[in-house]
């Protein structure tokens, strides 16, 4: 996964599909590099398990897999710091639930 985050070019296909689902094309046209590297890039992300594939006639629609960008970040830094971790955990366990929404 951190592979994949290393590259600026992945990290702003991954900024582009925030909003949500896109074709190869519409991601291809905000690059101003060739189709055959963004979907290289595209290969990478999808392989690390941060985007999604759905293949709708001739077209291939991306998609954010973010539950997983989330939990693999959360796992990475639970690891390296853990006394952060318990103590996001806790802050979050002491907010008022009403308070949250």
């Amino acid at each position: 996964m951190f592979r994949a985050l290393a590259d600026s070019t992945r990290r702003q296909i991954l900024q582009e599909l925030r909003p949500g689902e896109l074709a190869a094309g519409q991601i291809a046209a905000r690059f101003p590099i060739s189709g055959p590297s963004i979907s290289r890039h595209l290969g990478v992300l999808k392989a690390a398990g941060l985007i999604r594939e759905r293949r709708e006639a001739n077209r291939i629609f991306y998609s954010l897999a973010e539950e997983r960008l989330a939990l693999c970040i959360g796992r990475f830094l639970s690891a390296v710091c853990p006394e952060q971790a318990i103590s996001r955990n806790r802050r979050q366990r002491t907010i008022d639930p009403e308070e949250r929404a």
